[in-house]
């Protein structure tokens, strides 16, 4: 132990000169910008909707306040899981050798948190572009399928490149390709030995430069080589390769590494919407099977990938019941006109594409290796009908696969949920899940208050207008969600579904629609027996429990739940009783000593808590024992109609 905090120590003081100097990059660098401060508040109030919101907006997740506060070490001292979870998933950084990971474990409020920690590979949270990066590289050696377009060809050597990739890259192949897209092939030049242009490929696909640049068998000079990478640097206008040839650390290569990865990624982007989002088509759904797109073009595109509109299926469209060319029974020449203007109206949407990228998602490299009419040779390029929502769902899946990021709106994450499964697209997926549990919550942990206060006058304030109903419209259909994460087997969406369940119960509980989702949580288990328990109500019931808890907490809980967890009966009926006296102990009620409303706006109203069934009780304390009982009741209720035992 004391050997390990001496190596961390030593070790803290060599990067600290490293950083002083310029050198190394100062991973957790201070950061006292509104941003960051509200990033970090979030943090400690365990806000998932605004940190992710702040995430997605590019606050620095790794930087530190003036206490040397990270935002991973506050969620971790503060003890909220599911956000640790998120940033550790969104890149904050988790190297074993770190003071600041060492420093989070030990403040881990729980064990949970600890080993979420302690089990974080450092690469996943260091280099969250890996993935990508290691794709770009694949592709210089990769045969099937074939999404080469271009050949660079010596004496010696043949290099099947990407005319997309070598564009984004190096802005001399860029004007090349313009002024000749149709280019297949490319004589280098004898001048130049063919290990500088190794070297020079392997760099601009993002791969480890050798560490010896001239093999064995090889004629020529080491310095050859060396001066034959300089004369492509300045003709290809390629920046930043001798840092990365010259650099023997290796903190300082993985640095470097990262920086350029995320450069790369940077120039990617900008020329993806420069081609693929700048060229795509919005047509009307039946005529986009027209569109024709010769092979040689200028943004190098090799197939198109079509998205429709919600709406009318197009084969729906055209199945019409017909003898003899004649429409069947009453209304269908009508009913045909209709879905006719609805094809009329109904738009798609074609974005020309690079199979290089797409075979990122295991659905297209099959449908490219195989025998489908998606991988044979035509005249025009392929439209691949994609079936994944809307046109906006396929272009944040395009972005993913070009650059890898995934910022997605709430309202289309269920589609992307459904389409990368459908596309095999396991990191796609899991954001897509991220981002409906987290925006999805609204508040931590997805509570919402929903206690309304009395404020005199009648039985219950509401008939004379003193009581503004509250309205939440609900950021996301639970029920879909919970379906969904039945269909996909997505646990996180499953344990958010029930907690938000929980958090609005009383909103659900007395639907019809609840009563069958719990129905069909009851069937999903095969020769279910009466002792058997349901898992989505064990788990509304436990998330139940945690919401009325957080109201307890420090007022004599403990003395109050039985043996599993609950408040007692009893203990609920002496908070009652409580609430009736608490105005003087005379046995007078407290409905009795509120004023009645004689019509005289400035005679005071003393205020007090309605519970869900109506009475009015003293204070909040009172009223959330009693509702906690009551919506078991009524959780218990559902379950003898339903004739279901758990």
């Amino acid at each position: 132990m004391v050997l390990r905090k001496f190596e961390l120590e030593t070790k803290l003081k060599d990067d600290h000169q490293l950083i002083s100097s310029g050198v190394l990059r100062n991973e957790h660098p201070l950061d006292i910008s509104p941003d960051f401060l509200d990033f970090l508040q979030a943090c400690r109030r365990g806000d998932l909707k605004r940190c992710q919101e702040l995430i997605s907006a590019g606050v620095n997740i790794n930087g530190k306040d003036q206490f040397d506060y990270t935002p991973l070490i506050v969620a971790s001292l503060c003890g909220h899981y599911e956000l640790a979870q998120l940033l550790l998933e969104s890149g904050a950084l988790a190297d074993p050798d770190s003071f600041e990971r060492e420093r989070a474990v030990y403040n881990a409020l729980n064990n949970k948190i600890r080993n979420l920690l302690l089990s974080y590979d450092y690469s996943k949270a260091a280099d969250p572009l890996q993935p990508w990066s290691s794709h770009i590289t694949s592709l210089l050696v990769r045969d099937t399928p074939k999404t080469s377009d271009i050949t660079l060809s010596s004496a010696a050597e043949s290099f099947h490149l990407h005319k997309f990739i070598l564009s984004a890259r190096s802005p001399y192949f860029r004007r090349k390709f313009v002024d000749a897209p149709e280019t297949a092939t490319w004589k280098l030049p004898h001048t130049i030995p063919v290990e500088s242009f190794r070297v020079v490929l392997r760099y601009l696909y993002l791969g480890d430069l050798p560490r010896d640049f001239v093999g064995p068998g090889s004629t020529v000079s080491e310095e050859d080589v060396f001066k034959g990478i300089d004369k492509l640097c300045k003709h290809l206008e390629i920046e930043k390769l001798w840092e990365a040839v010259l650099l023997n650390d290796r903190r300082l290569a993985r640095q470097r590494h990262q920086d350029e990865v995320q450069r790369a990624q940077s120039q990617v982007e900008a020329f993806f919407q420069d081609t693929v989002l700048k060229h795509k088509i919005a047509v009307d759904t039946h005529k986009a099977g027209d569109i024709k797109w010769l092979h040689e073009n200028s943004i190098f595109a090799n197939c198109l990938l079509r998205a429709d509109e919600p709406g009318f299926d197009e084969e729906e469209a055209d199945q019409v019941l017909t003898l003899n060319g004649i429409p069947i029974g009453p209304g269908e020449s009508d009913s045909t006109h209709k879905q006719n203007e609805a094809r009329k109206h109904r738009r798609s949407v074609l974005y020309p594409v690079h199979k290089a990228f797409l075979i990122r998602s295991p659905y297209f490299e099959t449908m490219f290796s195989s025998e489908f009419k998606e991988a044979k040779d035509t005249e025009h390029l392929h439209i691949i009908k994609m079936d994944v929502g809307t046109p906006e769902v396929l272009e944040v899946i395009l972005r993913f696969l070009y650059t890898e990021k995934a910022d997605c709106p709430l309202e289309f994450a269920l589609d992307l949920l459904y389409a990368s499964d459908m596309l095999l697209l396991d990191k796609l997926k899991t954001k897509a899940a991220v981002i409906i549990s987290t925006l999805g919550s609204g508040t931590t942990n997805a509570l919402v208050d929903r206690t309304h206060h009395h404020t005199g006058g009648g039985e219950n304030g509401a008939e004379q207008g003193n009581i503004e109903p509250k309205v939440e419209v609900e950021p996301i259909n639970v029920y879909d969600v919970i379906h969904a994460a039945w269909d996909l087997k997505v646990q996180r969406l499953e344990e958010f579904a029930a907690r938000y369940l929980a958090s609005r119960l009383e909103d659900y509980v007395d639907e019809e629609e609840f009563a069958e989702l719990i129905q069909e949580s009851a069937s999903r288990l095969k020769e279910r027996q009466e002792t058997d328990t349901i898992e989505l109500l064990d788990d509304i019931r436990y998330y139940l429990s945690e919401r009325f808890r957080l109201r307890f907490e420090g007022d004599g809980l403990e003395e109050m739940l039985d043996e599993e967890g609950e408040i007692n009966a009893e203990a609920v009926e002496g908070l009652a009783a409580a609430g009736e006296t608490a105005a003087g102990g005379n046995g007078e009620t407290q409905s009795e000593k509120l004023p009645t409303n004689t019509g005289s706006q400035g005679e005071a109203a003393n205020e007090g808590v309605l519970t869900l069934d109506g009475e009015l009780v003293d204070d909040e304390f009172t009223s959330d024992a009693i509702n906690h009982q009551i919506l078991l009741g009524k959780i218990d209720q559902m379950l003898d109609r339903l004739r279901l035992d758990a």
